[in-house]
């Protein structure tokens, strides 16, 4: 057998965890905040990826599929410090119809720029307290960054059902 299995880096999904879609990366709070967005996005009825790594390398904490078709980034904040030393996420515009930042209402909102939306979570729920302006993606990269969110969904998909995890239908998908 000629393949090093050992040498290839860890994927997102672990198939021995508890929980074989969480890869904890995330502080809790990071992860509490998530749970809010998530929700709200889903009610939205949105189809929501976390942690999507992009073709210029960066990781987006979520990327949501609207039913229109628009695709968000939402970069979470779990501290003021975790904002200020962050200065990649200008670049993730490059890859959403829209981009928001996401925190708890222990972080000041003041501290985001106004040319982003903004979300509020407490982990049981969010609000959209501010829009985000709309940058239409050019159709290349849309189609590319489409391909991405299906094959990363599809591959966790697999993993979790290979791990035992539930997995619900989607709606309108036959029973």
């Amino acid at each position: 057998m000629n393949s090093a299995w050992h040498d290839v880096p860890m994927p997102i999904v672990s198939l021995f965890a508890r929980d074989p879609l969480a890869d904890g990366r995330q502080s809790e709070r990071a992860m509490i905040v998530r749970r809010g967005v998530q929700r709200l996005l889903v009610e939205m009825g949105a189809a929501v990826l976390p942690e999507l790594s992009l073709v210029s390398g960066r990781r987006a904490d979520l990327v949501a599929v609207a039913r229109n078709g628009d695709i968000w980034i939402i970069e979470i904040k779990s501290s003021i410090e975790d904002f200020r030393v962050d200065r990649k996420w200008p670049e993730y515009r490059l890859f959403c119809d829209r981009f928001f930042f996401a925190t708890h209402p222990e972080v000041p909102a003041e501290i985001f720029p106004g040319d982003a939306g903004f979300i509020l979570s407490d982990g049981y729920g969010a609000e959209i307290l501010r829009e985000a302006p709309e940058h239409r993606l050019p159709a290349p990269t849309r189609r590319a960054l489409t391909l991405r969110i299906a094959r990363t969904g599809a591959a966790r998909l697999t993993a979790a059902e290979m791990a035992g995890v539930p997995v619900p239908s989607l709606e309108g998908e036959a029973e």
